[in-house]
């Protein structure tokens, strides 16, 4: 059986992560994640909080049918002693990683192969879009909060009129 081992925070999980799990299975027979926890993510310089805790990436990860075991990566300096602990015969990467320190030493122990990005996704980018829309989303809330006159023409386009305050009826 040919095992192979595959490390990242996994949050906001999108179809470049299932695609990089799905690549690396393919690689070998069993997948194991090591899953970056909170704390961990925490101390690297430059890295955004997780949005995700690790507990809820962890049953993401482990709902997926790629991967079949899931580690927490507690530190950098974990990896070798991952590689012995589960059998690994291959580390898997992304590309961005390649030629790193932090994975080259491992081929003294184990393949390490990576694999192109997926183009046109990242969590990175995810994170950017969200936080454009969410200040595009509150600039239009506040002009309609701040406007003289009711925008009505949104609400006849869903067949619905303005409210308007009727005087009593007669008696």
């Amino acid at each position: 059986m040919k095992r192979i081992l595959t490390y990242g925070t996994f949050d906001l999980l999108h179809w470049g992560h299932i695609r990089l799990l799905k690549r690396a299975k393919a690689l070998g027979d069993y997948l194991v994640v090591g899953l970056s926890t909170d704390d961990f993510n925490e101390a690297k310089p430059g890295k955004q909080p997780s949005y995700h805790p690790y507990e809820v990436r962890k049953m993401m990860l482990e709902s997926i049918r790629y991967v079949d075991f899931v580690i927490p990566e507690t530190a950098w300096e974990q990896k070798r002693l991952d590689v012995f602990e589960h059998e690994i015969d291959t580390v898997v990467m992304g590309s961005d990683w390649e030629g790193s320190p932090r994975f080259e030493y491992l081929r003294e122990h184990c393949e390490v192969a990576y694999l192109s990005r997926t183009e046109g996704t990242s969590t990175s980018q995810i994170r950017k879009d969200l936080l454009f829309e969410a200040i595009e989303y509150k600039r239009q809330d506040e002009q309609r909060h701040h406007s003289p006159v009711p925008n009505t023409s949104r609400l006849r386009s869903l067949g619905t009129q303005p409210e308007t305050k009727l005087p009593p009826p007669p008696r």
